[in-house]
């Protein structure tokens, strides 16, 4: 990754060593037949098992489907009872410290996990989780032991793959065991996959099926390029496309856990879309190109550097961008500290811009809590309005308000339709300004609520009885 400090504890790949590596086409069989065991000898070691282990709440009633009693009762109506849930996925070493990288969905769920590390000699260790960054679908963790030196793998530089280069995927799908699979990479760069808020994923048909989340894909050099993240599937099972998360993403996260404190993000400060062929023609471009920038915060990081709304943003320090995932992807993997160059096109003429590359503003506090009740906004995560919960969310804002962060399936505010993103603007006749307000107008209303939700500009609003 441009710009990323190698930890104390960690080997990261210089990109400089790509330059010097020329890829040549094999001259004969014998070159063609060479054999992938001793990458895998020498990686193999540093892909784990990981298990999760919690404890979740269960109501159990002989009621439970019968739509009088849940009217009647609620739909909680039984015993509450404890059971087990078990989860298991894979993970990587990359410090010989006992730092381990894997999908943020293998150790999440609610109610306290225990999280036990299983490694490919039989040794298990119990982990802590360090960091979890629900953005880019990792989280980090620390064996718990003393005086044990582990087998790890160095990173390499994603940006340094192409397209056809091999590649190996190592974890352990259905949990038969860990297992090797080979492949090329079939696409960079992949921005409409859907999987978290970063799309920018690396294609291989390398197989990866269930259970190999959080697994290795490595280069031909036993380097990290990846971290196996999900499949493309209508069975279940590996129909050849599969998507791993880019080592330079994973170094950032990892690095954040190391030093202590949640993954810091530079503040761009506007919104962005993609340029379409109708764009194109309008704007006097021969062809789609790059992202367009829609609004600016006048206060943020762009706008202060001269960015102006209309103009389109070909490349970032170099690298072009066809789409505003893959900005957003180049520009958060450069850090917090320094200046990015922007290149641009402002009415036919090229242009460059030099943005700082700063940590957003957390003010107001977010003050983030999840509510609950008899009420219609129940099962909602809400947090106050600042440059840095806007940033997160993908939003452009230079006001106070409440926002929607999360909203848990089968509850009020998801059966109402409320999302990720929605600004709660007013609730019974009165103009939500924080978390505090909120909760205290929700908490005194009795009869009914009159809502009002701000979602892409529009208001919607709601009634509801009490």
């Amino acid at each position: 990754m441009t710009g990323l400090a190698a930890a104390s504890c960690l080997l990261f790949w210089s990109p400089l060593a790509a330059e010097d590596a020329k890829r040549v086409v094999p001259e004969s069989m014998v070159q063609v037949k060479q054999s992938f065991a001793p990458v895998v000898k020498r990686v193999a070691p540093a892909v784990v098992n990981v298990y999760v282990s919690r404890k979740v709440a269960q109501v159990v009633s002989p009621f439970a489907n019968d739509p009088f009693f849940s009217r009647l009762f609620g739909d909680n109506f039984g015993i509450p009872r404890e059971r087990v849930q078990n989860s298991l996925g894979s993970g990587v070493l990359v410090s010989k410290e006992g730092v381990v990288v894997t999908n943020n969905h293998v150790i999440s769920g609610s109610g306290e996990a225990e999280i036990t590390v299983a490694l490919a000699d039989g040794r298990e260790f119990p982990a802590k989780l360090i960091l979890k960054d629900e953005q880019t679908d990792l989280a980090v963790l620390r064996l718990e032991a003393s005086n044990v030196e582990f087998p790890s793998i160095e990173f390499n530089d994603s940006d340094s793959l192409e397209v056809g280069d091999i590649v190996l995927a190592i974890g352990d799908p259905f949990g038969v065991g860990q297992t090797v699979t080979s492949g090329i990479v079939s696409a960079l760069a992949r921005t409409q996959v859907g999987i978290s808020d970063y799309q920018f994923f690396i294609q291989t048909d390398a197989a990866i099926n269930p259970g190999n989340s959080g697994g290795a894909l490595v280069d031909m050099e036993g380097r990290l390029v990846g971290i196996n993240t999900a499949i493309f599937s209508r069975t279940g099972g590996s129909l050849g496309i599969g998507f791993a998360i880019p080592s330079n993403m994973v170094g950032l996260v990892v690095q954040a856990a190391l030093k202590g404190g949640k993954v810091q993000r530079p503040w761009f400060g506007a919104s962005l879309q993609s340029v379409t062929s109708e764009i194109a023609d309008s704007l006097g471009l021969d062809r789609p190109t790059g992202v367009l920038v829609k609004e600016i915060n006048g206060n943020g990081p762009a706008g202060r550097a001269g960015l102006k709304a209309g103009d389109v943003i070909t490349s970032v320090d170099g690298k072009p961008i066809k789409d505003p995932q893959a900005f957003q992807y180049r520009f958060v993997t450069k850090g917090v500290g320094g200046e990015v160059e922007l290149a641009l096109l402002r009415r036919g003429k090229a242009v460059k811009l030099a943005v700082p590359l700063i940590a957003a503003v957390e003010d107001p506090p977010r003050d983030a809590r999840d509510l609950a009740g008899r009420n219609p906004l129940s099962g909602c995560k809400v947090a106050n309005l600042s440059p840095a919960v806007a940033e997160e969310l993908g939003m452009v804002e230079e006001r106070q308000g409440v926002v929607v962060l999360e909203v848990k399936q089968n509850t009020p505010a998801a059966k109402i339709g409320v999302k990720r993103g929605d600004i709660i603007s007013r609730l019974n006749e009165e103009t939500i300004e924080s978390v505090t307000h909120l909760v205290k107008v929700l908490d005194a209303s009795t009869e009914g609520w009159l809502l009002a939700v701000e979602r892409d500009g529009k208001i919607f609003n709601l009634a509801f009885r009490g």
